[in-house]
């Protein structure tokens, strides 16, 4: 399945120095956990995370959840180690963060293949052209809004012009893009503006920092039922408009043509998935 098709509609940073936090991380209803050995790790603590990764991780129950593992940079002392134990972990991807350079990332890819990683373990990081391997940017936000010097508004618009470059980076690459975190947990309107905003903008999804936060991101970043009967229709007419001989298609009075058929396909295909993905035997129940 193309990244871009992939559910990612919430994806939860965890903690990975919080062994009852990777427990309950089993049974919330996100598409995706992040599991973090960097920001959310002291550094006294970095050992000990890697170690309770390790040891969650294998023992499985975490369906069909996309993992990604968050590892520190290279120049730190524990990146190194940490690429070892991705390597031998059950996780999709990699997230490397702060990362500036290509090099960088092949380097690390270099090492992961010497580690015995398999070829199939993704990275993500912010260089779209990186690498062939690379599935999928993540914004950082936060970091963003501090090296720019801008304000942390609720609308973003010292931001838009960014979101909108990284975007475009994503559908240049053919890349996954997922949207920064929201700080404030007890601004519930303003994450709901910030999710239907990445929606409208065309991120696929957002990483998020508490379970409370999964169930929003979930609906807003999902095709909502009026979108997925609006695709079925299109695709129809479309149909019969070619089997007519003709390119275009006049639907509920608007025209219509092959680009929005594609776009109906691609919102159909996603729909399908998140099905799939929430109708399986792991428990997906929300918080």
């Amino acid at each position: 399945m193309p990244a871009v098709f992939r559910p990612r509609r919430s994806l939860l940073y965890m903690p990975g120095s919080n062994p009852r936090a990777l427990e309950k991380a089993r049974s919330l209803p996100a598409d995706g956990l992040i599991i973090d050995l960097e920001d959310a790790v002291a550094a006294d603590a970095k050992e000990a995370a890697r170690a309770i990764v390790a040891a969650a991780l294998p023992a499985g129950g975490y369906g069909p959840r996309e993992l990604v593992l968050r590892v520190n940079p290279l120049d730190t002392p524990w990146g190194h180690a940490d690429l070892a134990a991705a390597a031998t972990m059950p996780i999709d991807a990699v997230l490397l963060p702060k990362v500036e350079s290509p090099d960088r990332v092949q380097l690390t890819l270099s090492l992961l293949g010497a580690l015995g990683a398999p070829e199939r373990l993704a990275v993500w990081c912010m260089i779209a052209a990186a690498s062939p391997r690379l599935e999928a940017l993540v914004l950082g936000t936060s970091d963003l809004t501090k090296e720019l010097h801008a304000l942390a508004t609720r609308d973003r618009l010292p931001l838009i012009t960014s979101l909108g470059l990284v975007i475009l980076a994503a559908r240049a690459y053919r890349l996954a893009i997922l949207d920064g975190v929201h700080l404030d947990l007890s601004d519930e309107e303003g994450f709901a503006l910030s999710c239907r905003q990445g929606r409208e903008l065309g991120f696929e999804g957002k990483t998020l920092i508490h379970p409370k936060q999964i169930a929003p991101a979930n609906l807003a970043y999902a095709p909502s039922p009026e979108e997925i009967e609006w695709s079925r229709r299109v695709i129809a007419a479309h149909a019969e408009a070619a089997a007519a001989g003709k390119g275009v298609v006049v639907v509920d009075g608007k025209l219509t043509e092959g680009l929005h058929v594609e776009n109906a396909r691609r919102l159909l295909a996603l729909a399908e998935e998140i099905d799939r993905i929430t109708s399986v035997d792991t428990p997906l129940h929300p918080v």
